[in-house]
């Protein structure tokens, strides 16, 4: 599989990371029940078809997709580049809230670093912005810990050019992540290229839309606590015209002999920003199918995806 450079001086990750989001269980933004032996069965899968990394969180499943993690890793952690998030946190009642206060980030790694088993995080970044809190002193803990060798690199989710030149004046941002995908592009028009013009890494997000843009949705099959139930970008009547946009895309997918969630994932690696897609997999087939979404889109197919957006969600 295709590897490109994490930023300025990174490492090299492969076009595909595995998200380890859906495997953490129920939880205020779960995906429903997991079997955690076919969670840990779909990272050995994925790492035996050459994806080298893992996106997980604390707050995935409330600790529990770190702790997966760690079992489908033991043996194999020197092989796996590990990124986690800080600064969503929960309480005895497992309410969850943004909070990025100095104090906190270290009670986080050091709860993170137990739960994956290792001495170190590859890649430690902020979950979302906390407004709360001045970002020049969430960010310095994030310095602090890569000089203690806790964390390799540092970098953030979900912030925009203000929050990210604010970071820069301490330290540069290794990475950003964003949610990105055919239907999600608003990062496309400032984020994005300020990333690649100052060297920022970019993994995006939910190049397929939490399931969208797989070309399988139904929603009579989301678990009760499926989080997406009750998320704007699933209810009508956007989601008609979503999935007319993903029928649109069918044969365009065809002509390459790839799904339609292929297809999507190929169109954000396309941009020269975006230095990965994380794809979320709960399943060994899952991940099989999410390896072979490295392939280019010819110029001409770009066009009429646009002209199938623009006619089918405007």
């Amino acid at each position: 599989m295709q590897k490109r450079k994490l930023g300025t001086n990174g490492p090299e990750l492969t076009v595909v990371g595995f998200g380890a989001w859906a495997i953490g269980g129920p939880w205020e933004f779960g995906w429903g029940a997991v079997d955690d032996s076919a969670s840990i069965k779909a990272i050995h899968k994925a790492l035996d078809l050459g994806i080298n990394w893992i996106d997980t969180a604390a707050v995935y499943g409330l600790g529990h997709s770190e702790e997966v993690v760690a079992k489908a890793i033991a043996g194999n952690r020197d092989k796996v580049f590990l990124a986690t998030k800080c600064g969503m946190v929960w309480d005895d009642n497992r309410k969850v809230r943004t909070h990025l206060g100095p104090s906190s980030i270290r009670k986080e790694i050091e709860n993170s670093l137990r739960r994956l088993k290792t001495d170190h995080v590859d890649l430690y970044q902020f979950h979302w912005p906390d407004p709360q809190i001045a970002v020049e002193d969430s960010w310095q803990v994030m310095i602090d810990l890569k000089k203690e060798g806790k964390v390799r690199y540092i970098g953030v989710c979900n912030f925009d050019v203000q929050l990210l030149e604010r970071c820069s004046l301490l330290a540069p941002v290794q990475s950003l992540q964003p949610p990105y995908s055919l239907l999600k592009q608003e990062v496309g028009a400032e984020i994005l290229p300020y990333c690649r013009k100052n060297g920022i890494g970019v993994v995006s997000y939910s190049p397929m839309l939490s399931g969208l843009l797989t070309g399988k949705f139904d929603m009579k099959r989301l678990a009760p606590d499926d989080w997406r139930r009750k998320d704007w970008k699933f209810q009508e009547p956007l989601l008609s015209k979503e999935l007319a946009f993903v029928e649109r895309l069918r044969p365009i997918a065809s002509k390459y002999g790839k799904t339609v969630g292929q297809l999507a994932v190929a169109w954000v690696n396309m941009n020269p920003a975006v230095t990965s897609s994380i794809v979320g997999a709960r399943t060994d087939f899952q991940v099989e199918e999410n390896v072979k979404s490295d392939f280019v889109i010819e110029d001409a197919d770009v066009a009429e995806i646009d002209k199938a957006l623009a006619e089918t969600v405007g």
